[in-house]
């Protein structure tokens, strides 16, 4: 979305995503073989592992990440926090189908904005969604607010698509990301603009090492990534200074 504004970004990106809600699981299961799951489980368990106390998962969809982090061992309450209603009223359902009411809460806020105090969680995870950030600098804003509400010695976690440059697989991925997405979007979701947007969000998106950098910058240790699905995705990790 070469010029966007900063608000006409975080506008085109809302109503977007409340257009695709009622078939944003599906189209996730289908795009990644079902495996987006176990990178969700991997990223809940590189977020809280050590840890104790409460979560947070920052624009949290139809809430699946959430649930991973309520799953983990001493991580309690968790919340899962997103701006759009549509979402959230899907991962209410889906707690409440799973039977995890109660162990997860739902709360409608604004990454660049969370409507928590500092030093409040243990962990912050937010799965898929930096990328969607308003630019200009919407993902160092989002990072930032994670950093903010997560305590000293606590962990920011997130899982995103990752740019790839060169070889066979990246011109596969980019093949099927670039042609295949969109008509599966069409033919599924009814949505061909939604998911042609998704592989140019990817292609703009900062490559992993960048992004590690940004969590340096921002003042976290321990800075590390994993990329999972031959290099199409990964997991960046940091840990908040203690005071």
């Amino acid at each position: 979305m070469p010029g966007i504004e900063t608000q006409d970004k975080q506008q085109y990106v809302a109503e977007m995503f409340a257009r695709i809600s009622p078939r944003y699981d599906l189209m996730n299961s289908l795009m990644t073989g079902g495996q987006h799951h176990r990178w969700k489980r991997l990223t809940a368990r590189l977020a809280s592992q050590g840890l104790t106390g409460p979560a947070l998962d920052v624009a949290t969809g139809t809430g699946d990440l959430a649930l991973c982090l309520a799953r983990r061992p001493g991580i309690q309450p968790v919340v899962g926090a997103d701006l759009l209603p549509p979402m959230l009223a899907l991962a209410r359902r889906k707690a409440r189908q799973k039977g995890m009411d109660g162990r997860v809460y739902w709360a409608a806020g604004d990454a660049l904005a969370l409507p928590f105090p500092n030093n409040t969680f243990a962990c912050a995870t937010a799965g898929f969604s930096l990328r969607n950030m308003p630019e200009p600098d919407g993902i160092a804003g989002a990072l930032r607010e994670m950093v903010r509400v997560v305590r000293p010695g606590g962990r920011v976690a997130i899982l995103e698509l990752t740019p790839m440059t060169g070889g066979i697989i990246s011109r596969s991925f980019r093949l099927y990301f670039h042609h295949l997405v969109p008509l599966m979007g069409q033919l599924v979701a009814g949505e061909r603009a939604a998911y042609t947007y998704l592989p140019r969000s990817v292609d703009r998106f900062l490559e992993a090492e960048a992004l590690a950098r940004l969590f340096r910058e921002l003042g976290l240790r321990e800075v590390g990534y994993r990329r999972l699905g031959c290099g199409t995705m990964a997991i960046h990790w940091g840990v908040k200074q203690p005071l």
